[in-house]
């Protein structure tokens, strides 16, 4: 048969008591350095005995650097429980702020639309009416400015074509006459070789009493 269950409460014996609490003691820091090994926790472990003697364990010695670690958790967990409800307030507000622009801006866009103006009265159509007639100038003023700008640049590039149109025709101009002249100086220096190249005419002999000389 299997051991009862035990019923916890305070030993009375003195002697009793120190021995349980020393095997206890002993059987917890064992479970702890257990735990710190085999799932690399780190672990740290404080116990007072009824006297308040001391008992500590600390995974690797650094109990002081696990309190540190533990104080900052605890206090940044305390500090978020603190603000949550704050924060939570402020998002809320944010949020209802954000939805009701929205939709302001979703009817707004359906009445320049011209969808879902039954409800509105006879002042509220002349305002949007005048909005939209605002809009139109602001419009057409701005398609009016783009169009002046696309004609100035056209006219600007005409202006450049033709300046480079009259460029080129008067280099061609002087390239003939270039040409025209080299033609001529040409010609001169071809008639100048031939004439040096005739012989001259034979100059008349005299016969005298049958005697050539």
């Amino acid at each position: 048969m299997g051991r009862g269950r035990v019923e916890l409460k305070r030993i009375e014996n003195k002697i009793n008591r120190q021995v349980t609490f020393s095997k206890r003691r002993s059987g917890l820091f064992k479970k702890a350095h257990e735990l710190s090994v085999l799932c690399d926790a780190e672990v740290a472990l404080i116990v007072f005995s009824h006297k308040w003697k001391l008992y500590e364990y600390s995974t690797d010695s650094c109990m002081e650097k696990t309190l540190e670690r533990y104080e900052r958790h605890y206090y940044a967990e305390r500090h978020l429980v603190a603000t949550e409800p704050e924060s939570q307030g402020e998002w809320s507000v944010e949020y209802n702020r954000l939805k009701a622009k929205v939709e302001l801006l979703q009817k707004n866009h359906r009445h320049y639309m011209g969808e879902d103006l039954d409800p509105l009265s006879l002042k509220e159509l002349q305002n949007l009416e005048q909005q939209l007639d605002t809009a139109v100038k602001h419009i057409r003023a701005r398609k009016n400015q783009l169009l002046n700008e696309s004609i100035s640049e056209l006219q600007r590039k005409e202006k450049a074509i033709k300046e480079q149109n009259a460029m080129l025709a008067n280099q061609i101009k002087e390239r003939e006459k270039t040409v025209a002249r080299q033609s001529q100086w040409g010609q001169q220096d071809n008639g100048l070789n031939t004439s040096s190249f005739v012989l001259p005419h034979p100059h008349p002999s005299l016969n005298i009493g049958g005697i050539y000389q």
